[in-house]
């Protein structure tokens, strides 16, 4: 991954305990889904109700994302719009882009 693509590779974020714990508690659930599914296919499930985990997996994960963005929001892109890092506004908008394909 060249630095142009990777940007934020360079960065981070301190977050609080209460964030952390949280943001790892649902990947621990997402985890668990996954597993689950995976044992599904393992035991030759039906099709519907391995779709139906995978449909479920999927909309825990976008709750994730969704979350980690509101927190990006309203910490990293604020703090930095008022330090007058305008750029960051580019970096979100091609965050957005990427997350809707």
């Amino acid at each position: 991954m060249d630095e142009q693509n990777c940007t934020s590779c360079q960065r981070m974020k301190l977050r609080d305990d209460a964030e952390v714990k949280r943001l790892l508690n649902r990947l621990s659930r997402i985890e668990g889904q996954i597993r689950g599914i995976r044992g599904m296919v393992e035991k030759n499930a039906y099709c519907p109700d391995i779709l139906i985990q995978s449909a479920a997996a999927s909309a825990a994960l976008n709750s994730f994302s969704r979350e980690l963005l509101d927190s990006h929001v309203r910490t990293c892109v604020a703090e930095d719009l008022r330090q007058g890092r305008d750029e960051t506004v580019d970096e979100l908008l091609d965050t957005l882009r990427r997350l809707m394909r």
